[in-house]
């Protein structure tokens, strides 16, 4: 009785307080009256029906000192890059202690708290997480500091270590590029990236397919020159994703910043073996889109390494795009370390 009682204040306690945060994130964020009221609405649901235990007992239970979890940390527990990242921490702590509830309730006598009630606050937040999401997402696109263009091909190690190795490392971005897969096996693969992606509060981007980001629950989409133009996918998506344009140059760049693109990528920076045929246009083209849209977010892209980077970041470069240096190497977290340490 002790344990389950021990189980349910705890995973009682983490999901009040996720749902907390994340009401504080549609009230004072997003300025969503629904979602305010949906988090509050639940908040006090949860403990009506807490409310059928006996008074007192979660406090009587209560063993801060002998629980041997407090000092067991993720990687990304200590910091939060958008607001993005704290929806999807929060999120997901809310639906996993609700899950950890109903469970635990479970194990107590039929005529307390109903299980079912529970289970039933589980798929609110579900509905409510995704609706933030999708808010979060139309009101902020976010500056990335390392995205991975994510390749299988490319990949010395298997893709999935790959990803495992960079988002370990810090990247806060990444793009699913697979020009020769198949549909359904695209979005499957995708939705593997955005489950492994959103637990560290990484987007993921889908280049080129609108139809694939919006089915796999990705962020956003990346439109090269022969893809849809920002205006045709903005009206399939609405803000519904985050959406970037490739920019080899100043016209680019305007026009799709002037049609609404979130982002853009700004190169060729250097020579790639991905794009061999794209002349690099250098850092002085990172300067010059700087210097014309500094508030516009950005992603150098094309040959670049932690051994050139550092010429990007002193042009005024935020962030960058990699993909061979990266899935190409037996230590991509190494890689991306030391990337994240020039753009810090």
């Amino acid at each position: 009785m002790r344990s389950s009682i021990r189980l349910i204040d705890s995973a009682a306690n983490r999901a009040i307080e996720a749902a907390r945060v994340l009401e504080d994130v549609a009230r004072f964020c997003v300025d969503d009256l629904a979602l305010t009221h949906g988090y509050k609405a639940l908040r006090h649901d949860l403990v009506t029906s807490l409310a059928a235990l006996p008074a007192g007992i979660r406090e009587a239970h209560r063993d801060l000192a002998g629980d041997v979890g407090t000092t067991i940390e993720g990687t990304h527990e200590g910091s939060r890059a958008t607001i993005a990242a704290t929806v999807a921490a929060n999120g997901s702590r809310l639906v996993e202690a609700l899950r950890s509830l109903e469970e635990g309730v479970k194990l107590l006598p039929p005529s307390t708290v109903q299980w079912s009630a529970i289970e039933s606050l589980r798929y609110r937040a579900y509905t409510l997480n995704a609706q933030l999401v999708l808010c979060v997402k139309s009101s902020s696109g976010g500056q990335w500091r390392v995205c991975l263009l994510l390749t299988q091909s490319l990949c010395q190690l298997h893709p999935m270590d790959v990803l495992r190795c960079a988002l370990e490392a810090g990247a806060d971005c990444i793009q699913v590029r697979e020009k020769e897969m198949g549909t359904a096996q695209l979005v499957a693969h995708t939705r593997a990236v955005v489950e492994a992606a959103h637990r560290t509060g990484a987007a993921v981007i889908v280049n080129d397919r609108v139809d694939v980001a919006l089915a796999a629950g990705a962020d956003g989409v990346h439109l090269g020159a022969s893809d849809l133009s920002v205006h045709e996918a903005r009206r399939i998506a609405g803000r519904a994703l985050l959406i970037g344009a490739t920019s080899h140059n100043a016209a680019h760049a305007r026009a799709a910043i002037e049609s609404g693109a979130d982002s853009c990528g700004v190169g060729a920076m250097f020579a790639s073996s991905v794009k061999p045929q794209q002349r690099p246009a250098g850092p002085q083209w990172m300067a010059e889109f700087v210097s014309l849209w500094p508030s516009t977010a950005h992603l150098a892209i094309g040959g670049i390494t932690p051994q050139n980077a550092s010429q990007l970041r002193a042009v005024g470069c935020l962030g960058v795009a990699v993909s061979t240096c990266v899935c190409s190497s037996p230590d991509p977290a190494a890689q991306v370390a030391a990337l994240r340490e020039i753009f810090a």
